[in-house]
Parts: structure tokens; C-alpha cells; sequence
């Protein structure tokens, strides 16, 4: 089978995708990968993947880069030829969509959460579920990664019985194993992982970051990832200048930043389901997160980590000085059930086996 993928960055695939393309690689199916080329490019390529470098601009709402880009993808596919094609995010779903619909192409996408475009409402949030609507509904499959996401679909009739819930991307739990806790000596790190931007929360974690670093002198606050937000430049340079928080960039060895560090901390806006806090749970750190859909699925409030309301810095204040007071054997214990949970709802396995049950329409992956 062809099997043609579009996305927005090789990256993402690496991080999250790349067991599913081995093993439709490995099956003796031919497998090209369209999206903005990375370090990790030459991966895919040595292990047979075709890649063609599409210079997709997420943020970019210009109709001349847009229109580029749909005969870009109109293009690939016409070339390629695939017998079904797999879409991630935003774009790559609408314009990849609309493209296989006209041409019948079978199409699954998946729904990665809502752009904050969607989320903040108005004209633009209508012409994009409009445009949405007419890519997916005659989609074979359209995969969500939390439950409020695919009833908020529902809801507006953008997708129907062609719609399956998926455990978020999963985690793959050979690669990111259970870490021994840090040592106990009196110090407490937590840990932000992702882009930097305002709905991340960012925002809050700095100003969290902040009150608390006034008042225990054991306790630090770290932050790996890109800065996406230009704006929080400024922040940044202040928080690392003023001692209150450890800026490294990005990173790609962030397991063992997890293993480091007591607690992982996400005060996102919207998540479709967050692969930090899969991952950290994974390796056995509890999390400290907004109590949104796509974060707080991934752990249980008081057993595994705490939540917290989001965009509220003074409840996340109130949260992370409570993990703080917690005796060492009970944040032990955290990080260990948060390892039981994921192992029992969010193995990657899971997601390749659904991919499977929807590329080939029966059941041919058993796990």
C-alpha cells in the first residue's frame, strides 16, 4: 500500500509518529512524508521514507502563502499517488482533506486539539470549521485525542459515525521507561517542557516561578523549549537574569530532564492530549497541570499529580506549594501511580493498533 502522510513538521512525526511509520514500513508498504524538514529528516529517509520538504507556515494566515501551500499538497498528491493518506494538524487536515474528497481518495485525519484560532472565537474561528467541514466529512476516519474535542465536532455536525477517540498520541513506554526518583536532601525542582508561548501558560509559570522562588530558598524552577511567542523574550531574560527561572532551550534529551526533576509543571490553555505530561508520568514524575480537557485525562487529581484552574496563577501557586509540603514518600508514590495509569491507557501500541484497524479495515496488527 502507499501510504502518503502530511504534516506540519518532521519533528512531530519523530517524536510521536515514528513507530507507526516503522511498522508500515517494516509491513512492506511504501511510506512519503510531506512536512518542514528537521534534524530528524534523515531518520525516516535511512529507513526507506520518502520525504518531500513542504515549508508550512502553522501561524501564517496570508490567502498567497495559503493558496502555495494547497497547490503544493495538490501537487504531491497528484504525484504520489498514494492509496491512502494520513493528516495531522490544522492544515495539512483541511488542506489535505478537501484535496482527497475531490480526488476520492481514502483519507484518515486526526484531530492533534483545537488551534487557539478555533478556541478564541469569531470570524476566522467560523471560517475554519467551515473549511473543516467540508475537508473531513466524508473522511474514512477522523481520530480525536480527547473527548471534548470530538463533542464539540459533533456538535456542529462536522463529523459523524466516522469519528474514534484515541488515547492522545500514546507514549511509548520503552523509550520513555520509569526513572528512580531524585534523592531526598531537601530540594524540590519542577519542570516546564513546550513551546514557549502565552497558551502554554507560560504566563503563569513565571509568575509562579516567581512568588515561590521568595519564599523557599530549596526550591528551583527550570524551562526547556523553543520560544515561540516573541513576545515573552523579554520575560525570559528577566526570570533567568533575576534568578527565577532556568531557561535551556530546546532540548531533544528532555528524558532526562524528567528523570532530574521532582514534578512536571503545564498550565496550558488547550491541549488535544499533552505528550509532556504522558511522558513524564511515564518516566514516574507526578504533574502539576490546568484542569483542561487533554491534561487532566492523562492523571488522577491527588493520586497522580494536582490540578488547577487554568490561566489561575494564584490555584497554581496554592498546587505546587502543597506538592512542595508533601512528604518525599508521597511524592514518590505519585510518580509511581501516574507510571500504572499511563501503562494501562496510553501505550503508543494502542494508537498503532487503531491506525491499523482503519488503514487496512480489519484487524491484521494484534498487540
Amino acid at each position: 500500500m502507499r501510504v502518503l502522510i502530511l504534516t506540519n513538521n518532521v519533528l512531530g512525526l519523530f517524536a510521536f509518529r515514528k513507530e507507526l511509520i516503522l511498522k508500515l514500513l517494516s509491513d512492506g508498504n511504501s511510506v512519503s512524508v510531506a512536512g518542514k524538514y528537521c534534524e530528524k529528516t534523515g531518520f525516516f529517509q535511512s529507513h526507506g521514507c520518502k520525504m518531500i520538504e513542504t515549508n508550512i507556515d502553522s501561524k501564517s494566515v496570508n490567502p498567497l502563502k495559503e493558496l502555495k501551500l494547497f497547490r503544493k499538497y495538490k501537487l504531491i498528491i497528484k504525484e504520489e499517488n498514494p492509496d491512502i493518506v494520513l493528516t495531522y494538524t490544522v492544515k495539512p487536515n483541511i488542506y489535505g482533506g478537501l484535496i482527497c474528497k475531490k480526488n476520492k481518495i481514502p483519507c484518515i485525519s486526526n484531530v492533534t486539539g483545537l488551534s487557539a484560532s478555533i478556541v478564541k472565537g469569531g470570524f476566522f474561528s467560523k471560517l475554519l470549521l467551515f473549511l473543516y467541514k467540508r475537508a473531513i466529512e466524508e473522511n474514512k476516519c477522523v481520530f480525536f485525542q480527547n473527548q471534548s474535542n470530538l463533542d464539540f465536532f459533533k456538535s456542529l455536525n462536522i463529523v459523524n459515525d466516522n469519528s474514534k477517540l484515541l488515547p492522545g498520541s500514546g507514549v511509548n513506554l520503552k523509550e520513555f521507561d520509569f526513572i528512580n526518583y531524585p534523592d531526598d536532601n531537601n530540594k524540590i525542582s519542577f519542570l516546564f517542557v513546550g513551546r514557549i508561548c502565552k497558551d502554554k501558560g507560560f504566563d503563569e509559570f513565571a509568575e509562579c516561578a516567581r512568588y515561590i522562588i521568595s519564599r523557599y530558598d530549596n526550591v528551583t524552577f527550570d524551562a526547556i523549549g523553543e520560544i515561540e511567542d516573541k513576545n515573552l523574550n523579554k520575560l525570559i531574560k528577566q526570570c533567568v537574569n533575576d534568578g527565577v527561572i532556568n531557561y535551556y532551550g530546546l532540548r531533544f534529551d528532555v528524558k532526562s530532564f524528567y528523570g532530574s526533576h521532582h514534578a512536571v509543571v503545564l498550565p496550558s490553555y488547550h491541549e488535544g492530549m499533552s505528550n509532556v505530561l504522558l511522558e513524564s508520568l511515564a518516566c514516574g514524575r507526578p504533574v502539576i497541570a490546568s484542569d483542561i480537557h487533554g491534561c487532566k485525562e492523562t492523571f488522577d487529581d491527588g493520586i497522580s499529580g494536582f490540578s488547577f484552574k487554568a490561566k489561575s496563577t494564584s490555584d497554581l501557586i496554592e498546587k505546587v506549594e502543597k506538592f512542595i509540603n508533601l512528604p518525599y514518600s508521597s511524592k514518590v508514590k505519585m510518580g509511581v501511580e501516574g507510571r500504572k495509569k499511563v501503562e494501562n491507557e496510553f501505550d503508543r501500541e494502542i494508537v498503532i493498533r487503531e491506525y491499523y484497524k482503519e488503514i487496512f479495515r480489519q484487524n491484521l496488527y494484534v498487540l
